[in-house]
Formats: structure tokens, C-alpha cells, sequence
């Protein structure tokens, strides 16, 4: 009986290697419940590629998850997929930030349009800063994104907490597509709840008074944005929050003129001496994509040479571990989303 014992265990053992060594995508056992994937919980996740914050980049999301980066999180009764980035690892060669985030495979032009929503809680930003930066403890968590001409984005969707505050701001920005040289691109920052991105400290050390009005870490909301006839519609909801909308047309710009730039903008961009104007049909024609997860703002960079960009945030040299023990990384939660074709929009809710 030992003996016949002894040789279902090696079979059992045999295959279970086998399994496991051939890389499949079977699925763990945890506390009885079988483990769950990306996939599972946002089933877009095959319209998707995505890049994480230690340089992976992944084609295939079904059945695909990477410890401390992109996987599932259960606080008790909703499974949440996590996008988790620290404040320095191998991010895309145009960018000095490091993200965790999926990028849309279709591409589409504002004429075409395209939809993407999601509900979500950022859980974490970086603790370090200069408050002095715009970008300082902030991280994107959806975007519009050119994939041609000067690959400027026409939406960037923003949360930002200083340290020691319980409230924090979600604000939505506009990047101009720049007529001729790039090197005077900015962007215009819309407050949704909180603050815009141009409310920064006097000093790198001390923070402006806490929004009223703000969203807290862990605290949940939706956005939706809807491109239809090449018109961007936004609506950003949470509950015990005003609902707010907003449309900004992709095909004509505003900013075509010199007298046309904000004020906002004014004040913002110029010690970079930023001060360029939009092409007259603004993104008109452009192929675009959706981008959503977590983008992080902060990085290691010199808050001298660009005060609107570059933080000033700790590092630790490029080590993940320790920049994760120390608050030196960004983390959003997300158990909603959807991606597809642009459609009418309710002008009720406008």
C-alpha cells in the first residue's frame, strides 16, 4: 500500500512540474478560491498592450500579470486591478516618467472618434517633491495620445495630493499640437474637483491650503471620455461629489494666436519660456490612441532646469524595493473600465 502511495504522489508531482515549467497560464489556488488575472476582472484587457515600470512591455494581457506592477487586488468584496510604478525605472523613450499603463492597439482619428471609461481609487503618490513643480505628487490615470506629427496629447486625466493633506485634486489637461516647432508646446489644466496643476507652493517645502472640495486617496470616481465627430466630451462623476462636464473641440483650436494663451498658461510655462501657439485645425487628421493606468509625474530630475516638469522626487538610485518601502512610487486601483467607438452623446447630461 506504502508503495502504490509513493507512485501516485511522483506521477501527480511529475505533471505538476510539467505544467508549471511549460509556463501555462493555470491558475493558483488561494484560501480556496482560484487566484485571478488582469484579464478577469477588465475583460478589454485583449484590446490593450501595456508597459510597466521596470521596463516590461507585454503584447498579450490575457492571463498575463507581474507582481508589484499590474495584478489583482480583493479588499473583501471587489477584485480591483492594481497598476503600481516607482518614481524611477525604464519607461518609453520619449518620457523621463515611468508608468504602469495600457495603450489602446486600435488607433482612430478625432473625426472617427472612440470611448474609454473607467472607475477607479488612487491608492498612493509619491511623498517626495518639490511643491514648487507642477507635476509633483501626481499621477495620470487616462490620456489621449498623438501617434503621429509632434505625439502631443490632447487629454491628460490628472490626480495630485500634497504630503500631509486628506483631500487631492483631479484636473484634466490639454496639451496644444503645436504649430511648427514643438519646443513651445504647453498645456491648459481644467480643475474637476480640487485644484488645476498651476496651484503649487511658494516654496519646495510648503503647500497651498487643502482642497475643500478634493478627492481623498482610496476614494472612488469614474470618468468617461467620449470623441464622437471630433468632439471630446468628458464627464467625471463620484459620489458625495458634483457631477462635471465638460467638451473641448479636437478639429478647431483656440489657441491659434499669441493673445489666445491663458493666463494660466502664462504664469505656469514662463520660466521654460514656453509660448508657442496651435495649428489652426488643431488635431484634425491625427491618429490617436487611449492610455489608461497609472503614469506616474514624479521623477529624479533637476527641478531647475524645468519647474513645471521635473520634480525633484527621491529615487534611491533606480532601486524598485526600496522606493516602494519609501513612498517613492505611485498606485491605482481600477474595477471598471471599457474601451470601443465613439457614440452620440446625451446632450442631457451636458
Amino acid at each position: 500500500m506504502k508503495k502504490i502511495f509513493i507512485t501516485i504522489f511522483i506521477f501527480f508531482a511529475f505533471f505538476s512540474c510539467k505544467d508549471n515549467a511549460a509556463g501555462t497560464s493555470k491558475k493558483i489556488e488561494q484560501k480556496g478560491e482560484t487566484a485571478k488575472y488582469p484579464s478577469d476582472v477588465l475583460p478589454f484587457m485583449d484590446e490593450w498592450t501595456i508597459l510597466l515600470g521596470d521596463g516590461t512591455h507585454k503584447q498579450d494581457l490575457v492571463n498575463f500579470e507581474k507582481k508589484d506592477f499590474f495584478y489583482v487586488e480583493n479588499n473583501g468584496k471587489t477584485d480591483w486591478v492594481v497598476y503600481k510604478t516607482p518614481n524611477s525605472g525604464i519607461t518609453s523613450k520619449n518620457s523621463s516618467n515611468t508608468r504602469t499603463e495600457l495603450g489602446q492597439k486600435k488607433h482612430w482619428t478625432p473625426e472617427e472618434g472612440g470611448k474609454l471609461t473607467g472607475t477607479l481609487k488612487v491608492q498612493h503618490v509619491s511623498t517626495s517633491g518639490d511643491a514648487r513643480v507642477a507635476a509633483s505628487y501626481s499621477v495620470v490615470v487616462g490620456q489621449i495620445h498623438s501617434d503621429e506629427g509632434h505625439k502631443n496629447e490632447p487629454l491628460k486625466i490628472f490626480y495630485k495630493k500634497f504630503p500631509g493633506h486628506t483631500k487631492g485634486s483631479v484636473f484634466w489637461n490639454y496639451e496644444i499640437n503645436t504649430k511648427g516647432d514643438n519646443s513651445g508646446r504647453w498645456g491648459f489644466s481644467t480643475a474637476v474637483w480640487g485644484y488645476d496643476i498651476a496651484v503649487v507652493g511658494a516654496t519646495p517645502t510648503t503647500f497651498p491650503k487643502e482642497p475643500e472640495d478634493g478627492i481623498a486617496l482610496g476614494e472612488e470616481f469614474s470618468y468617461e471620455v467620449n470623441v464622437f465627430d471630433g468632439i471630446m466630451h468628458l464627464s467625471f462623476s463620484s459620489e458625495g461629489h458634483e457631477t462635471k462636464t465638460f467638451t473641448k473641440n479636437l478639429l478647431k483650436s483656440e489657441y491659434s494666436r499669441k493673445t489666445d494663451m491663458p493666463e494660466q498658461v502664462k504664469i505656469l510655462y514662463s520660466a521654460i519660456g514656453r509660448d508657442g501657439v496651435e495649428r489652426e485645425n488643431a488635431y484634425s487628421g491625427e491618429i490617436q490612441f487611449f492610455k489608461q493606468g497609472a503614469y506616474n509625474q514624479t521623477n529624479g530630475k533637476n527641478p531647475e532646469d524645468n519647474i513645471v516638469w521635473s520634480t525633484g522626487s527621491e529615487t534611491y538610485d533606480g532601486d524598485i524595493a526600496k522606493q516602494y518601502k519609501n513612498g517613492s512610487y505611485t498606485e491605482v486601483w481600477f474595477k471598471e473600465a471599457t474601451v470601443g467607438p465613439g457614440v452620440l452623446p446625451d446632450k442631457g447630461n451636458e
